[in-house]
């Protein structure tokens, strides 16, 4: 990674020999020398600056190389090593990751059905929370919660690691808001109309650089909550994912 000198520029947590990770905040600008997905954690677009100039908009990726993004101020800039192309499985056994079943220590958690199987091949880094970001939820997502005003919500970051052709559990249930971006290999997010693999009925394809917006999935129900579909994230080679997380700040005011 070559962060400009003006750059805020530190490693996330779950960072590596196998996938190295930077968030990049309070900077006018951000060059990408070598090839990385960049990911705009924001909730403003930035711009890529080859002419023509186009947005990266907010909440959403794009593979570059030998360009600069401004302002940069909040990208999480991703790349796979040499070492993690020839053995991405080796994330399972890195420092920090940890079988998603032994996370839970047996708690079922709450994905609105059936407990999620502690047997099952997924596996999570070490969990970064990044900063703080303020938007209204009724006006980024779909539904019929109405638009409430601008809150603040906490992003965390985290990688999840399945090898090929695991499902890694159909559930409905989530706190915050959530984006995912394909880091490597290639994957589907899934929707279904039960917690069951027959109801199966939109695939959204992930391959490398491709982030699954958070209005893809996530709608504002009658009270301000977050409204899921039946849905998973299936591997279909060994697969890196980033998960974004937008968790609403209890008590943050609206104005």
């Amino acid at each position: 990674m070559n962060p400009s000198p003006d750059s805020t520029c530190r490693p996330l947590a779950f960072s590596g020999d196998l996938v190295e990770a930077y968030l990049v905040t309070g900077a006018k600008e951000y060059e990408v020398a070598e090839e990385a997905i960049v990911v705009n954690l924001g909730t403003s677009d930035v711009v890529v600056k080859q002419p023509p100039d186009k947005p990266l908009r907010a909440m959403s990726s794009a593979i570059l190389r030998g360009t600069r993004v401004e302002p940069a101020d909040g990208l999480a800039v991703l790349r796979v090593t040499d070492a993690g192309r020839a053995n991405i499985a080796g994330l399972a056994a890195a420092p920090g990751w940890r079988l998603l079943g032994e996370i839970l220590a047996g708690a079922p958690g709450d994905t609105g059905g059936r407990p999620f199987p502690p047997e099952t091949p997924l596996w999570r880094s070490e969990q970064d929370t990044v900063g703080r970001v303020r938007f209204d939820p009724g006006l980024l997502l779909d539904g019929p919660g109405a638009a409430r005003g601008p809150r603040e919500f906490t992003v965390r970051l985290n990688l999840w690691f399945a090898p090929a052709g695991t499902d890694c559990f159909i559930h409905r249930r989530h706190a915050f808001v959530e984006l995912h971006t394909q880091v490597h290999g290639v994957g589907a997010m899934q929707k279904f109309t039960a917690q069951d693999h027959a109801t199966r009925y939109q695939d959204v394809p992930m391959s490398p650089g491709v982030t699954a917006p958070a209005d893809m999935f996530c709608s504002l129900g009658p009270d301000g909550e977050f409204v899921y579909p039946w849905h998973q994230y299936r591997a279909v080679t060994d697969c890196v994912w980033l998960a974004v997380e937008y968790h609403p700040v209890p008590g943050s005011p609206t104005s």
